[in-house]
């Protein structure tokens, strides 16, 4: 019953980004929250899921103003994250700096998507025909990318920042990153 309860406190509170004399909750995010969760299998549970995904829907809504590509985007970030033995919260921050969120982003390097992936990877991969600007597609391959670094640094997350950036041994982008993860994406 408490859980049920909190449930719906966390459904009814509103998103950031509306109107602030609209006090009501979305109709539309409260169903796709409910959806999302009922199919979030890297959730230990529901009620997880559905924490989770309010609190980062919240956080992400002013720059990805379509509520169901936002819940999808937070839905495959937290699998492809969880997948690869990466905090969710990391992985939205390298996002955060990579793309500001935008899908079809292309760096002046050639880097696409979400997380920024160099095309080349496709053909060293055997996969040419993968698209980078697919969702799932390019955080599957930008998790597995980072966390590979991560375990070369054996887990020292300045240089595997640096590695994924192309910038080892520079702060700047590191920083970026981990600022962005404690001001904005922080678990709290």
């Amino acid at each position: 019953m408490l859980a049920r309860l909190l449930l719906t406190v966390l459904l009814a509170v509103p998103v950031l980004g509306a109107a602030a004399d609209d006090a009501q909750p979305d109709p539309v995010l409260r169903e796709l929250l409910r959806e999302a969760a009922s199919a979030a299998d890297s959730f230990p549970d529901r009620f997880d899921a559905i924490v989770w995904l309010t609190d980062m829907s919240r956080r992400l809504a002013q720059q990805v103003t379509d509520p169901e590509e936002r819940i999808q985007i937070l839905k495959r970030v937290h699998f492809e994250a969880t997948r690869a033995d990466l905090p969710p919260e990391l992985v939205l921050a390298v996002i955060d700096i990579e793309s500001n969120f935008d899908r079809y982003a292309i760096s002046v390097a050639g880097a696409q998507g979400l997380m920024q992936i160099m095309p080349f990877w496709l053909q060293e991969i055997g996969r040419p025909n993968d698209n980078l600007i697919h969702i799932d597609t390019n955080l599957r391959f930008g998790c597995t990318i980072l966390r590979y670094y991560l375990d070369m640094e054996d887990g020292d997350l300045v240089r595997a920042l640096g590695r994924y950036n192309g910038s080892l041994g520079k702060r700047k982008y590191p920083n970026k990153v981990i600022d962005r993860l404690r001001l904005k994406w922080f678990r709290s």
